[in-house]
């Protein structure tokens, strides 16, 4: 079970003229290197997701399962869960047949384990799959991003610029010591 993004925000944790702002760039440059700053912004954004285990934009989340679970429960490796989008069995054709309200619900967001509980009562699947689509993510109606969370990506994005084509980055900020604290731990 492998969760897959289906839509997400158009926005990053951090904008253009924050890191513009940041770096002390001229505002009267005309935008030269706007194009590499946006490109610094989601690199620094995903190497912080891979390393909090945490997802620093909202967007929707689907899961795709063979048949019901048998204790009731689908660990989610998304973190901060914001709320079930729908949940049903994937018939042959491609449509959807929702589930009834309340037979699928999230357990409350964990650091550890966030889930989903599917209520006993859920019909077997018969062949076919549970679909689960959920909302995940700091920002839009999710929690607000955490502030070393955004600090660690105007870090990261300007060290990656400031030191492009370095072969040694040694003096480049360690944004994972700010980033440490939301970390995600894993057994």
């Amino acid at each position: 079970m492998m969760p897959i993004r289906v839509a997400g925000a158009a926005v990053e944790p951090v904008t253009l003229a924050e890191l513009r702002g940041y770096l002390r760039l001229d505002p009267d440059d005309g935008g030269v290197e706007d194009a590499l700053l946006l490109n610094l912004i989601a690199a620094a954004r995903a190497s912080l997701e891979a390393e909090t285990r945490r997802i620093l934009v909202p967007g929707t989340w689907r899961v795709v399962l063979g048949g019901r679970p048998r204790d009731g429960l689908v660990p989610l490796p998304l973190s901060p869960l914001v709320a079930l989008v729908r949940a049903g069995f994937c018939e042959a054709d491609g449509s959807l047949v929702p589930f009834a309200p309340g037979l699928v619900a999230l357990k409350p967001d964990r650091i550890e384990a966030p889930c989903l509980a599917i209520a006993a009562t859920l019909p077997e699947a018969a062949g076919r799959s549970l679909l689960i689509e959920v909302a995940a993510g700091y920002g839009g109606d999710g929690p607000a991003l955490p502030p070393p969370l955004r600090l660690a990506v105007l870090r990261l994005a300007a060290a990656r610029y400031e030191h492009r084509g370095d072969e040694s980055v040694s003096a480049a900020p360690d944004p994972a010591a700010l980033a440490a604290p939301f970390r995600r731990l894993r057994l």
